[in-house]
């Protein structure tokens, strides 16, 4: 069974894999600026506390707990994300760099605490989005979330050229639209063709598996062209 760590875990899809793993019997670390959903499921094999991952004391509260509870971590997915719909002209440069505060500098800081408790065959996981996939296509009002997501797809394939040798493996997967509560959020009254356990099944075998054939890849998860 292995050790995992999944970060906004509090709703949709990370909420989903948290329980897929824990249910399997894997040790699961939840992580979210709101655990109390987490928490309040009582679930032997989740271990969960208050985190957000662009605060330094939050990342050094990992620290602690990974020295003494997590000595070795074998997948970590960064699922934590936050979306900002808005035009740019009306986008003010602290809300773009809040974005940024978790899309792509919060991802940095946590695989960094956590990288050094992997072992080779181990596995990080980023979750991004079609929307940051160069030719894809592109909605307005998401200058700043899908500029960010595109940021984590190229940290993904540089942690795997740097590491290819001691390993871990690092993929990142480009979601399209899933029905979760900041999909509803961001476009209320879209629809989705996916629901967020059906993509969290996806993720979570991916998670188990995908290091032995993959390294430093994109795989796009949509049914949608381009």
């Amino acid at each position: 069974m292995a050790n995992i760590i999944i970060t906004g875990s509090s709703r949709g899809i990370g909420f989903e894999l948290a329980k897929l793993f824990a249910d399997d019997g894997h040790r699961v670390l939840a992580l979210s600026r709101n655990d109390a959903p987490i928490s309040d499921l009582q679930h032997p094999n989740i271990v969960s506390f208050s985190f957000d991952l662009s605060k330094i004391p939050d990342l050094k509260k990992l620290e602690a707990f990974l020295r003494s509870d997590f000595e070795t971590v074998d997948i970590l997915i960064n699922n934590a994300g936050k979306l900002l719909n808005q035009p740019f002209l009306e986008t003010d440069m602290e809300a773009f760099e809040a974005i940024y505060r978790v899309n792509v500098f919060g991802v940095a800081a946590i695989t960094k605490i956590v990288l050094p408790n992997m072992p080779k065959n181990g596995h990080v996981v980023t979750i991004s989005s079609m929307g940051g996939v160069q030719g894809s296509m592109k909605f307005p009002g998401l200058s700043a979330y899908s500029s960010s997501k595109g940021a984590v797809i190229t940290l993904t394939e540089l942690w795997a050229e740097e590491f290819k040798e001691t390993g871990p493996s690092f993929n990142v997967l480009a979601l399209g639209a899933v029905q979760t509560e900041m999909l509803e959020e961001a476009f209320p009254g879209y629809q989705a063709p996916l629901t967020a356990l059906e993509m969290a099944t996806y993720i979570k075998d991916f998670a188990l598996t995908g290091q032995k054939f993959y390294n430093g890849k994109l795989l796009q998860v949509s049914s949608s062209t381009p």
